[in-house]
């Protein structure tokens, strides 16, 4: 089974304290992201995960993509649409990737990993989605509501999706949707938007969706998305929702969230296990990816670490 995490990791970046590392400082050669993505596909490779991300070290979920949009203001960590919403000049998070992808690949030489390993191994692209970014952000002017608004920023994150998959440094991209469970977004203009965003995409896509399923599953089935990325661990009525309602998945995959984020230990082997077995009964081996329930950002790293190892040895006997 193939494992994966969802995004976020606590690693902090670090000030330049050697000599030398100042030295780098003052002439532009020191970069505390690069210094803490390499640790982070370092420690998600030691632990045994197969698609491994960059830990989403630019900023949070919504600030470091609106801060490159036009149409947005991000200030006080507030993001405000303050004009007509157009595609980003830049590309945001490419070069993150692939630097991910230049570590990842210098440490998969020295693994010693079989060809079927090898071809598991990968980076995983991160796009904040839409619906998330327009209902975080405050509508100061141009728009009167936020459909129409959040259909604007599909197409300027098109923009971002495009450059993700022509850099060749993706195993798949994954759109973050944390708000399409809440009941507070329209999920038709949802799912119009992630069409708009899939739109000529080569890889494959998933999407993330945090929170309780009970309303939202069957809509979300429909979208245009290859795997769809649920929490299983620490909300204990979407396996329910998942085993009642799988044959409405119609080919997707599930990203199986099935540690639980938001407890700062490692979980119970037992009771995860459980879990997994009841999402093989439900969606077969092969429809499964594993994952956290979400990012890390707010666990230890060394427990971090210890729930990562313990999903990838529970993947390998399956």
């Amino acid at each position: 089974m193939i494992t994966t995490v969802v995004g976020s990791f606590g690693i902090e970046l670090k000030e330049p304290k050697s000599f030398s590392e100042k030295i780098k400082s003052s002439i532009g050669l020191y970069d505390p992201i690069k210094i803490a993505i390499e640790e982070t596909v370092k420690l998600q490779l030691r632990s045994g995960i197969d698609i491994v991300g960059d830990g989403q070290y630019q900023g949070d979920m919504v600030g470091s993509f609106v801060k490159h949009i036009p149409g947005y203001k991000f200030e006080k960590n507030s993001s405000v649409i303050v004009s007509k919403i157009r595609a980003p000049q830049v590309e945001i998070m490419v070069k993150d990737i692939k630097y991910a992808k230049k570590v990842l690949d210098n440490e998969v030489k020295s693994m010693g990993l079989s060809e079927e390993e090898l071809a598991k191994k990968g980076v995983k692209g991160l796009v904040t989605g839409p619906s998330t970014i327009v209902h975080s952000s405050r509508i100061e002017s141009f728009y009167k509501d936020k459909n129409s608004a959040i259909i604007d920023t599909a197409y300027a994150l098109h923009h971002e999706m495009k450059a993700l998959d022509k850099s060749g440094a993706c195993k798949y991209i994954q759109i973050d949707e944390p708000f399409l469970s809440t009941g507070m977004v329209d999920l038709k203009t949802a799912k119009e938007a992630i069409s708009i965003l899939t739109e000529d995409i080569k890889v494959p896509v998933g999407m993330h969706v945090c929170g309780n399923l009970n309303n939202v599953f069957e809509s979300l089935c429909m979208f245009n998305v290859d795997i769809l990325d649920f929490e299983f661990a620490g909300n204990n009525v979407n396996i329910d929702i998942l085993e009642e309602n799988a044959n409405l998945l119609d080919g997707k995959k599930i990203g199986f969230g099935c540690l639980d984020t938001t407890l700062n230990a490692v979980d119970d082997k037992e009771r995860i296990e459980s879990l997994i077995k009841r999402g093989i009964a439900a969606v077969g081996v092969n429809n499964m990816i594993l994952d956290p329930d979400c990012g890390l950002r707010k666990v230890d790293i060394p427990i971090a670490e210890e729930k990562l190892k313990l999903m990838a040895n529970l993947a390998k006997k399956y």
